[in-house]
């Protein structure tokens, strides 16, 4: 039945013209921005995913900006104690020309001086962006990654750069007496910090947070009796703690001054240990007359500087026999030590120079990841945009024929 209120044949062409529009216009913006899905409106799912890997691909080229601030970092540090290491060769080159009687040692000292002075140039000048590695002992960090977990939590890695002081600063103790107590604190079953045959111990211990940084921890031994326990008058045995020092740091280094200092002198009635968890010194006196004592006293100031870890430069004097001889052992640790900062710094190079290289494949990786969800096909869309335009003509043309449809009615009524 032909009506002309009701075109069916009309409405379905103009359906299909719509679709047709509507499809050759979603290509045409494919085509126009590269971009499949260009908004959230396009696939919500996709965008979302998109986006988060995009995020992170951002990130991680911020992280690839720190790795390389590190990498230049580390690279000065390192090439800073390789020139050292060089130096500290020719020093000994010196130390060792002093070792014949014959030569100048006057002159041989001189040279030294300035090979030190030196030294102490170029650990003042190895700083990048204000960052020094050769000086402090605080340790620094380099961004190196962004973790992301299963449940979406994000967290961030970090690359721990040791500091390695070679500087030739020598160790200074302060001269800022603290309150008693302060710092450390002593105990003992009798009445007086000390130790005898009948009370043989004494221990010196810290209190809460009682190291820090610049602070000065002297201890005092004093024996009197027989041979083993005779400690020829009082010695001081002191520590400056540097920043990154704890309570157990300290107590060992204390320890280790006492003991060298025991074995040397053969005072075989005195021992010291230690409690590994608080750092808690224990003085004894062990097989000992009852005429033997020892008294342990301990002394807390601020103020110190702490030693740098080419100390010994600071005194090296080969102008005697005897400073010849010791600077030939000390020039030895000395390079030891120069080569070890060197071959810290350089593994640590070589790390965040190897976690440069992982970031930014995985950037790229991430990158083609966002372009295989969001970016367009151009070959087919192309192909589409083709094919919709053909049928665009021919929706137009059905459209037409169908708009013509109801004028062959008018022939019935002539």
């Amino acid at each position: 039945m032909s009506s002309i209120l009701t075109n069916n044949g009309a409405m379905v062409a103009l359906s299909t013209l719509r679709s047709i529009s509507s499809g050759l216009a979603e290509t045409t913006e494919q085509i126009s921005t590269g971009l499949k899905v260009g908004s959230a409106a396009d696939n919500a799912a996709v965008w979302s995913i998109s986006q988060v890997m995009r995020s992170d691909a951002d990130g991680f080229g911020a992280i690839s900006e720190s790795l390389a601030l590190g990498n230049s970092t580390v690279s000065v540090a390192r090439k800073a104690s390789e020139s050292i290491t060089k130096l500290l060769g020719n020093i000994k080159t010196q130390v060792i020309a002093a070792q014949e009687s014959g030569n100048d040692k006057g002159k041989i000292q001189s040279e030294i001086s300035a090979l030190r002075d030196q030294v102490s140039s170029i650990v003042g000048a190895a700083q990048f962006k204000g960052v020094n590695l050769l000086q402090g002992s605080s340790a620094i960090t380099v961004l190196s990654s962004l973790d992301r977990s299963s449940d979406g939590s994000v967290s961030a890695s970090r690359i721990t750069v040791n500091r390695n002081d070679l500087s030739a600063t020598e160790e200074t103790a302060g001269t800022d007496a603290v309150a008693a107590g302060a710092l450390m604190t002593g105990t003992r079953t009798g009445s007086a910090l000390a130790g005898n045959a009948a009370d043989p111990t004494a221990v010196v211990g810290f209190t809460s947070g009682g190291v820090e940084q610049g602070a000065t921890y002297t201890i005092s031994l004093a024996g009197t009796g027989a041979a083993g326990s005779d400690t020829s008058g009082t010695q001081t045995f002191t520590y400056v703690a540097g920043e990154s020092d704890t309570e157990l740091s300290v107590s060992t280094a204390l320890k280790g001054q006492l003991d060298t200092y025991i074995t040397d002198n053969s005072l075989t009635n005195i021992s010291t240990s230690q409690d590994a968890t608080t750092g808690a010194l224990t003085v004894s006196l062990g097989g000992a007359a009852a005429t033997d004592s020892i008294n342990v006293g301990f002394t807390e100031f601020t103020g110190g500087t702490k030693a740098g870890g080419l100390s010994e430069l600071a005194g090296m004097d080969v102008t005697t026999e005897a400073g010849a001889t010791q600077a030939l052992t000390d020039i030895e640790s000395l390079i030891n030590t120069a080569i070890d900062a060197a071959a810290a710094f350089g593994s640590v190079q070589g790390r965040i120079s190897t976690q440069s290289d992982f970031v930014s494949s995985l950037t790229d990786s991430l990158m083609s990841g966002v372009g295989s969800l969001v970016d367009a096909n151009m070959e087919a869309a192309s192909a589409r945009l083709q094919s919709l335009q053909v049928q665009q003509q021919l929706g137009i043309q059905s459209l037409s024929i169908a708009n013509q449809a109801p004028q062959s009615i008018l022939s019935l009524f002539r």
